[in-house]
């Protein structure tokens, strides 16, 4: 389903799915860095809305639908190679919004991102 948009282009995979939480990772290549060699911070930002859409679709009611109204992200140290990981687990599930927060972390298990995301819960069209 997502092979052919960005979460299939940057090479996201989700992992799993806990009764309370979200897991995905991305790789950190030549489609994520930035051009100083670094993982770029709006990949880290895609990893994390990503995880959040996924993981608030899985928890509302049939008839029910997410959409995001805010995200930020604190882009907190430098990763060059290798996977980084997200973990999206809930902070608030309202009736008419979500807020969720989703831990990125590096190969060797170091934050390198922390991001909140709002959802809103619509009716599905």
């Amino acid at each position: 389903m997502s092979a052919d948009c960005a979460i299939g282009n940057l090479g996201i995979e989700l992992t799993e799915l806990g009764a309370s939480h979200l897991v995905g990772r991305m790789p950190v290549d030549r489609r994520t860095r930035q051009p100083f060699g670094i993982l770029h911070g709006g990949a880290s930002v895609l990893l994390a809305e990503t995880l959040v859409s996924c993981a608030a679709t899985f928890v509302v009611a049939p008839g029910k639908a997410c959409v995001g109204m805010e995200i930020n992200a604190n882009h907190l140290r430098p990763v060059t190679a290798g996977w980084v990981t997200g973990t999206a687990r809930p902070v608030s599930l309202g009736r008419r919004s979500q807020v969720w927060e989703v831990r990125i972390v590096d190969d060797n298990d170091k934050l390198v991102c922390i991001s909140r995301c709002t959802m809103a819960v619509i009716e599905a069209s």
